[in-house]
C-alpha cells in the first residue's frame, strides 16, 4: 500500500454515498392521489460506478457498484408520498487514494422514494429521495447526513424513466459528520456533498405513471 502522503484531492475516492443510491418532494398531484404503479413488487437494483462529490475541497469519492433491494406496490389513486422504498443498500469496491478501500453502510433503513411530478411524454418521474444517512469507515471516518442533523437523514433529487426501469440518483444536499482518522483535509466536517447513481431495476414491467 503507498504511503498516505501521496494521497491528494484529486485521487481521493469511495463510495460513500450510499446511496445512496435516493423520497420524491410530493407535489399538488401526489398529494391528490392520482398515481398509478404497475408491474411492481419487491424488486433487486444495481448501479455501477456511483459517486459522492465534496462540494467544498472538491473530492470525489468513488465504489465500483451498489446493489438495492424494495418494494413499489401496485395500485390505482396513490398518493406519491412513500411510492416506493429502498430496504437494503450496499457498496462494493470502495476505494480511497492509491487504492486504499473503504467500507461503506446505509443507516436508517428503509428510505423512502415519493413522487412529485410527471411527464407522460417521457415517461419520467420526478421527486425524491428521503431519509438518506452513511458512514464511511477506514482510514478516513465521516458520517454523511442531513444539514440539521446528524441523525436526520438528507434528501435526494430522484427521476425514474418507465421505458430503462432506472431510478436516477442525483445531487440532494448530504453534509459530513464526525470526521476522524487520515483525512488530510479532502473531507472535513460541516463540507457539503452530492451523489450520483444509476439504479437498474430488475423489474422491467415497472412503471409508475400520473394523469
Amino acid at each position: 500500500m503507498r504511503k498516505l502522503s501521496t494521497l491528494t484531492k484529486s485521487t481521493f475516492v469511495t463510495g460513500a454515498a450510499i446511496a445512496a443510491a435516493v423520497g420524491l418532494a410530493a407535489s399538488p398531484a401526489s398529494a391528490a392521489g392520482t398515481w398509478t404503479v404497475t408491474g411492481g413488487g419487491n424488486f433487486t437494483a444495481s448501479a455501477s460506478k456511483p459517486t459522492l462529490k465534496d462540494t467544498n475541497t472538491g473530492t470525489t469519492l468513488n465504489c465500483t457498484s451498489s446493489a438495492a433491494t424494495g418494494s413499489a406496490p401496485n395500485g390505482t389513486g396513490l398518493s406519491g408520498t412513500g411510492i416506493a422504498s429502498i430496504a437494503t443498500l450496499s457498496f462494493t469496491g470502495c476505494t480511497g487514494p492509491a487504492g486504499i478501500s473503504f467500507t461503506v453502510s446505509a443507516q436508517g433503513l428503509p428510505w423512502h422514494i415519493n413522487a412529485g411530478s410527471y411527464n407522460a411524454t417521457t415517461g419520467v418521474t420526478t421527486g425524491t429521495l428521503t431519509g438518506v444517512i452513511a458512514k464511511l469507515s477506514g482510514l478516513c471516518n465521516a458520517t454523511f447526513a442531513d444539514p440539521s442533523g446528524v441523525t436526520t437523514g438528507a434528501t435526494l433529487t430522484a427521476t425514474y424513466t418507465n421505458s430503462t426501469h432506472t431510478l436516477a440518483i442525483t445531487g440532494g444536499n448530504l453534509k459530513a459528520y464526525s470526521v476522524s482518522g487520515i483525512c488530510l483535509g479532502l473531507i472535513n466536517n460541516n463540507d457539503l456533498a452530492v451523489f450520483n447513481g444509476s439504479y437498474v431495476v430488475n423489474l422491467t414491467t415497472l412503471k409508475i405513471t400520473s394523469p
